[in-house]
């Protein structure tokens, strides 16, 4: 193993006139060039097939820049500018890289790849046939890696084969967002909730995530994936096993990754039978979302397709601590609001002393964890309504956020810090990776056996009506308030 603590001199991004560099990786970059948290001496490198220079290449992102909400400081654009360089290459080959490999010149590297997966085994042999694959550089990934087990497996084998797993980073970027992180601290920095968290006093859990924009021209990707491999597979399963994961016994990368790996080997695999019964797939139609007319995704995609943009289900986790507590995830392409949210709902009251008058307040409590658009944790509590004669209660939130106010930092600037710092503690090991495609394939074989094919839903409106029966088979109801 090579010098781990050997300081990253170059931070380059392939793909960098793509979409994900210029809306996040370079004003993420940006941002923390701005607090005065990147290493001294660090040079952003993009590279991508257009045949561009230096100055032209810093104006595009320049102008990436002033396109934000958080508009542009000059005096942290002039450093900022200071540190950008580029250089066109032909990442598939190593022959192609040669231009690259000299403004490298033996530096402690970081290789981010905004690219295809597709292309993630060629990237790393053309690194490692031009030499620039050096022992101390890393290198990171994007999500979706692979579009089921079998090719995930050989990206991740193609990838291991250059790199050792220490120097692989996957992204998941919603590991990166502060409510994620608090997420663990409410669970393992208090002795309140530890006792509660368990099927005694937790009666479900709910995650949603729900976007309102439709596909649009991301169709061909969308079409080959669906929601179910490119919302369920990382970021739900994630957020999934941070709320079931047991405490690991330190903070340690690899501390944490276990717990989530012995989460996903939990999860019930689906039958045919659990799959009629507790999965849900839906596609939507035109309809009108936050006031205007939507197009069908047909209409976007330019033809009929199978592909689902909605998908409900119930998952169970097979051990001690969650027996018989349902997992409702639901995630959907045009639905009437932009929310990522988790709930933990905790059981009824076993027995009410306030009479029937106050029996009509009451709700039982409910941990709601926002993480899009707006940030926040709060606990349900019932409280006594003021008043000098019988008992009325009444629900009210207490909030556990610390908001100040400030700017909201983007996922990713934690997570390139994290890179640079050399600390995995927010990437997916490649174990979770392909655990999690284990678990997905099921559930796509058992649709493709059934036959099951996804139900119409108005766009704006919560998905298909069988995504409400199945969580009100068992006697419960979507948070949609």
């Amino acid at each position: 193993m090579a010098e781990q603590g050997r300081a990253i001199e170059r931070l380059v991004i392939f793909g960098a006139t793509g979409d994900l560099a210029e809306r996040m990786l370079l004003p993420s970059l940006y941002f923390l060039d701005a607090d005065r948290l990147l290493p001294d001496g660090l040079t952003i490198i993009g590279s991508a097939r257009a045949p561009l220079d230096r100055k032209s290449f810093a104006e595009r992102v320049r102008t990436a820049l002033k396109r934000r909400p958080e508009g542009l400081d000059e005096d942290v654009w002039k450093r900022f500018e200071a540190r950008l360089d580029y250089s066109p290459a032909d990442v598939t080959r190593g022959e192609g890289m040669q231009s690259l490999k000299e403004r490298l010149a033996g530096a402690s590297t970081v290789f981010y790849l905004a690219l295809s997966p597709s292309l993630y085994g060629s990237v790393c042999r053309a690194l490692d046939e031009c030499g620039l694959a050096c022992g101390d550089c890393r290198i990171v990934l994007e999500k979706p890696i692979g579009h089921d087990l079998a090719s995930s497996r050989a990206i991740n084998a193609e990838v291991g084969q250059v790199f050792e797993e220490w120097r692989i980073f996957r992204v998941d970027h919603y590991l990166g967002k502060e409510t994620v992180q608090n997420l663990l601290a409410l669970r393992f920095a208090n002795t309140l909730f530890e006792p509660l968290w368990n099927n005694l006093a937790i009666d479900h859990v709910q995650i949603t995530v729900a976007e309102t924009d439709g596909v649009g021209e991301r169709w061909p990707y969308y079409d080959e994936y669906g929601a179910l491999r490119d919302m369920v597979q990382n970021h739900m399963l994630q957020l999934l096993c941070l709320v079931a994961m047991e405490p690991p016994p330190d903070a340690g990368a690899d501390s944490v990754r276990d717990e989530k790996v012995k989460v996903l080997k939990s999860l019930t695999s689906f039958t045919h039978a659990s799959a009629q019964q507790h999965s849900v797939r839906g596609q939507y139609r035109a309809g009108v979302v936050d006031g205007k007319q939507a197009p069908s995704y047909a209409e976007e995609r330019g033809g009929e397709s199978e592909t689902e943009t909605f998908v409900a289900l119930r998952a169970e986790i097979s051990n001690w601590r969650w027996a018989g507590v349902p997992f409702f995830l639901r995630t959907g392409k045009r639905l009437p609001e932009r929310r990522t949210q988790i709930v933990i709902q905790f059981k009824t009251l076993p027995h009410f002393i306030f009479g029937d008058q106050a029996a009509d307040d009451v709700l039982a409590n409910r941990l709601v964890i926002d993480l899009q658009p707006d940030e926040d944790i709060s606990l349900l509590l019932m409280n006594r309504r003021p008043g000098l004669t019988g008992t009325r209660l009444q629900a009210l939130p207490l909030s556990l956020s610390l908001a100040d106010g400030g700017r909201r930092r983007v996922a990713y600037e934690r997570l390139l810090l994290d890179v640079l710092a050399d600390n995995p503690s927010l990437f997916v090991r490649r174990d979770e990776v392909e655990l999690a495609w284990a678990w997905i394939d099921g559930i796509a074989d058992a649709w493709k056996e059934l036959s099951l094919t996804p139900k119409p839903y108005a766009a704006g409106s919560w998905g298909p009506a069988g995504a409400f029966a199945l969580i009100e088979r068992s006697g419960r109801a979507w948070l949609d308030e």
